[in-house]
């Protein structure tokens, strides 16, 4: 009969004081122990006493040390201690070597003889899929790991982040919603409000980009709601920056302008250079948008060496793409072109949506100088990627910024088309896509 967990956390400091003893056996750094949604800041504050964590934040940080989440709690019921090759595993993916990762992995997998043993492998696999831009092989990896765990999504959230992830990358809403949405209302009605808040933005992510604006709203303002009172600012800051992706996807960039502003102040009282780089990429990416493509190319001159540090070989593309759409609008066309063409050849196997948006800015800056031939074949690489995502503004975007070029060189009639392409997405999604 399986034994009951306990309900009953000690003192902030008990906890907070075992967590550090159980960190510093594992040999891991409050940053290599962080994770999305419980920042090195956070861990800082839970050892220092300072906060009360979730028993579901206790189980994920007890994953990663090798205890269960009763022991933090508690002191009580110490579990066996996990594997020395998952935590080795799990450091080389936290440090990007992917290729160590995978082998340990692999290793981990071949060894397992539990089903939470082969899961932790098989999560571990599907998250360097996800890292490397293969959304489909982790989508396998992943929902094999979640079964193996019992199927509850809420008992492993950041194993649920990533499949959700993960199908929405494919352009897979409908699955990644329903997993978002699930995981959102059980810790609503746990009343574990830091969990609630990272799933609630979560599906409201999703909810944006398959352009269902109106569900967004509501459930951005939910999460807005409930964090009202949180302090954390990883917590806060992932509110602005839902905020902020809804109203850019909206065309309301001045207000969207305004919560990334937040976000990137607020991270910058944290230790998450990850995410305060992507916060630089995300306000650069509004500036090019309102036409300040000089305060655009300073904060993403700025973010790089954040980014630089941490981000995938895909995301390090992505985001120099905001730069040299940023060099062409300040006239600098070759600097722009040169840059451009490097970054096509890596992104032939990233994620659809990614690659789609990052060829589309491409053949901008090629139409730009005059390139038309090769900006038509990327403009239409890109609006073949993004309609593989779903009806979104940047597909529209794409079919507008096609026509007008095929109409510059004189084919009109392709044109034509081009547009009645753009208004079907329209008609597709019942509202504007601007």
């Amino acid at each position: 009969m399986p034994r009951q967990k306990s309900t009953h956390v000690d003192s902030p400091e008990a906890v907070g004081r075992r967590l550090k003893e159980a960190r510093e056996r594992a040999g891991l750094s409050q940053r290599a122990l962080s994770f999305q949604g419980c920042s090195p800041a956070y861990i800082s504050r839970i050892e220092a006493g300072e906060r009360i964590p979730s028993l579901q934040l206790l189980r994920e940080l007890g994953r990663q040390l090798g205890v269960s989440e009763d022991y933090l709690a508690t002191g009580t019921h110490t579990a066996p201690v996990r594997p020395s090759v998952l935590i080795d595993a799990e450091i080389a993916l936290r440090l990007d070597d992917l290729d160590q990762a995978r082998h340990l992995y692999e290793r981990a997998l071949a060894d397992a003889n539990d089903p939470r043993g082969r899961a932790e492998a098989l999560e571990g696999l599907g998250n360097i899929e996800l890292r490397s831009g293969r959304p489909a092989d982790a989508i396998g990896r992943l929902q094999e790991a979640l079964r193996l765990v019992g199927g509850d999504p809420a008992t492993r959230p950041s194993l649920a982040e990533s499949l959700g992830r993960a199908y929405a990358s494919q352009g897979e809403f409908a699955p990644a919603i329903a997993l978002f949405r699930q995981c959102a209302g059980a810790y609503e009605r746990s009343g574990d409000t830091l969990a609630y808040i990272r799933f609630a933005c979560l599906l409201g992510y999703a909810l944006t980009d398959s352009g269902n604006f109106a569900e967004a709203e509501s459930v951005v303002a939910s999460a807005l709601a409930a964090g009202r009172e949180v302090s954390d600012p990883y917590t806060r800051a992932r509110l602005y920056w839902s905020q902020s992706r809804l109203l850019l996807e909206q065309g309301k960039t001045e207000l969207a302008e305004s919560y990334a502003q937040s976000a990137l102040e607020t991270l910058r009282a944290t230790e998450d250079t990850y995410a305060l780089g992507h916060a630089h990429q995300l306000l650069a990416m509004i500036y090019l948008d309102s036409a300040r493509p000089e305060a655009a190319l300073e904060l993403l001159q700025a973010g790089w060496p954040l980014v630089s540090a941490s981000a995938t070989p895909v995301e390090l593309a992505q985001y120099r793409v905001e730069e040299a759409r940023a060099l062409a609008a300040l006239g600098e066309k070759e600097r722009a072109a040169a840059l451009a063409m490097d970054l096509t050849a890596l992104l032939n196997d990233t994620l659809v949506a990614d690659a789609g948006r990052a060829y589309t800015l491409i053949a901008d800056v090629l139409a730009e100088l005059g390139e038309t031939a090769r900006a038509v074949e990327l403009y239409e690489l890109g609006i073949e990627r993004l309609e593989e995502w779903g009806p979104t503004r940047y597909l529209v975007d794409a079919y507008k910024r096609l026509a007008r070029v095929l109409e510059e060189s004189g084919r009109a009639d392709e044109a034509l088309a081009t547009l009645k392409q753009a208004l079907g997405v329209q008609e597709r999604t019942g509202k504007p896509l601007t």
